[in-house]
């Protein structure tokens, strides 16, 4: 399980995602991988930046290190959530993987110019998909992040 560098507090995820079985086979592949990091859910991009701002609700806590972006969303997608966390100064420097059905050349390279840490196109198969959680399991559980206060 990731851990920030300074404390011993799991590191969570945010999951941004509009679909509610996506957010069922994520939650499942957490669970068939044992991954023990919390990870917390917003709907679209709006929902996600209020949790994030604290925006007249509470910071979900331990505050996400790791986002986990869908890209097509009502309200406010995935690009727009995205750019709109590389302009906030408390923000802008999470972890973000874009996890879509979308292999458009340009959205991969919009994604690309806002420092996203990957672009994954959602596998057809609960087991690819599985699979794709368990590397980046992997990912999360190698890299040390930094604690910041939010």
């Amino acid at each position: 399980m990731g851990v920030s560098m300074f404390t011993e507090q799991p590191m969570s995820i945010l999951l941004v995602e509009d679909d509610e079985v996506d957010q069922m086979i994520v939650k499942r592949s957490f669970r068939d991988n044992k991954v023990l990091n919390p990870l917390f859910c917003a709907n679209n991009g709006e929902e996600a930046l209020t949790m994030l701002k604290g925006d007249g609700v509470e910071k979900p806590d331990p505050f996400p290190k790791i986002i986990l972006c869908d890209l097509n969303m009502p309200k406010l997608g995935g690009l727009e959530l995205i750019k709109e966390i590389r302009s906030d100064k408390d923000l802008k420097n999470m972890t973000i993987f874009i996890l879509t059905t979308s292999n458009s050349e340009k959205e991969i390279a919009e994604a690309s110019l806002q420092n996203v840490a990957g672009y994954i196109v959602k596998p057809v198969t609960f087991d690819s998909f599985r699979d794709a959680i368990k590397t980046l399991n992997t990912f999360w559980t190698l890299c040390e992040f930094p604690d910041v206060n939010h």
